[in-house]
């Protein structure tokens, strides 16, 4: 099995394994080119995101700056707008529905380490070269169609946003939230049901 197999499948992985460093580094340049590209030009904005995200729907529109870490994990549905300042780590699936909007500095976690500092961190016999000192793994992310994530929201990894659901800025969403809600807090917790 791969280190991007064991990644995606939410086992510990190698961070520093040359396949994920060079997809790593293809996806820092591209977001580079893009988060410095003129508003206007559409174009050359549209053929950079199709290189650089796993699937795109027609008229999704991400405002500059955008960070990621590979990109090709990233699925996001038609008509979704994804404002500033977003980050979105996407060591595993990030799925995006459709008719979204993301608010500026929203943050999407998939990666994680073990709690237990003595789990997280490799001792000196363990520690191969070429490997971190720290172990990862990731768990993906699922958001559905209709979502507002309000601003600065956290989304930790592993967790299932339903349809229709509006999350209040400043969320920290530690678990999953079912469809047609209000949620909102630290940690994110369902406030009403709307329709």
């Amino acid at each position: 099995m791969t280190e991007k197999e064991k990644m995606l499948a939410g086992q510990i992985y190698n961070t520093l394994d040359p396949e994920l460093l060079e997809r790593y580094h293809k996806a820092r340049k591209l977001i580079k080119d893009y988060n410095l590209l003129d508003s206007e030009d559409m174009e050359k904005r549209e053929a950079i995101l199709n290189e650089l995200l796993g699937e795109k729907g027609e008229k999704v529109w991400i405002e500059a700056p955008f960070f990621c870490d590979y990109g090709e994990h990233i699925s996001i549905g038609e008509n979704t707008f994804v404002n500033m300042n977003c980050t979105f780590l996407d060591d595993n699936i990030i799925r995006i529905g459709k008719n979204g909007l993301i608010a500026p500095g929203v943050q999407i976690y998939t990666a994680s380490h073990p709690l237990r500092a003595s789990e997280r961190i490799r001792k000196p016999e363990e520690h191969a070269p070429g490997a971190p000192i720290y172990k990862t793994f990731s768990k993906p992310v699922s958001i559905g169609d209709n979502v507002w994530i309000g601003g600065n929201v956290c989304i930790m990894p592993g967790v299932t946003i339903g349809d229709n659901v509006t999350i209040g800025a400043g969320s920290v969403v530690t678990k999953d939230i079912p469809d047609n809600v209000l949620a909102f807090g630290n940690p994110c917790r369902v406030i009403k049901t709307i329709e």
